[in-house]
């Protein structure tokens, strides 16, 4: 049997209040657990030493029984000194679901192809129409009409 040290939720809506407690992992969270360790009240301050209280030597006794501790409990733990805890580093844990991947590469691709068209565009000889003789015969024109 497999056992860990986590916390159970407990408190109302909106007002969390957790137990320090050791359970058999296949049981559900807020179910079945073998003992009742400490609390943990994340309401409170974070200085204050009411936030998270233990009962050391039980939780030294269950980690000395195979008892692994979550996450967050070792966290707490280590400040009082009883486990090691160690940073975990996830890089893969802020990267985006493949959904996500494929949509941000259809939109990669809408942009380069309207960046390649408009360097495409840019690039093109710009076609100027040269000007005709006729119009400066016209302007000669209307300038005597204007003498007359």
């Amino acid at each position: 049997m497999a056992l860990k040290i986590r916390l159970a939720r407990a408190g109302s809506k909106k007002r969390p209040y957790y137990h320090v407690v050791v359970a058999d992992v296949r049981a559900p969270r807020d179910g079945r657990f073998i003992e009742r360790l400490g609390a943990y009240n994340p309401l409170l301050a974070k200085d204050d030493e009411q936030r998270f209280t233990i009962k050391e030597e039980r939780v030294k006794h269950w980690l000395s029984k195979g008892a692994k501790p979550t996450d967050r409990v070792a966290r707490y733990l280590a400040g009082g000194g009883i486990v090691e805890w160690k940073v975990g580093n996830n890089p893969n844990k802020a990267k985006p679901g493949k959904k996500a991947q494929e949509r941000l590469a259809e939109k990669e691709a809408e942009k380069q192809a309207a960046a390649d068209a408009a360097k495409a565009e840019v690039e093109a000889p710009i076609e100027v129409e040269a000007p005709t003789e006729e119009a400066p015969a016209e302007e000669a024109a209307a300038e005597e009409e204007k003498a007359e």
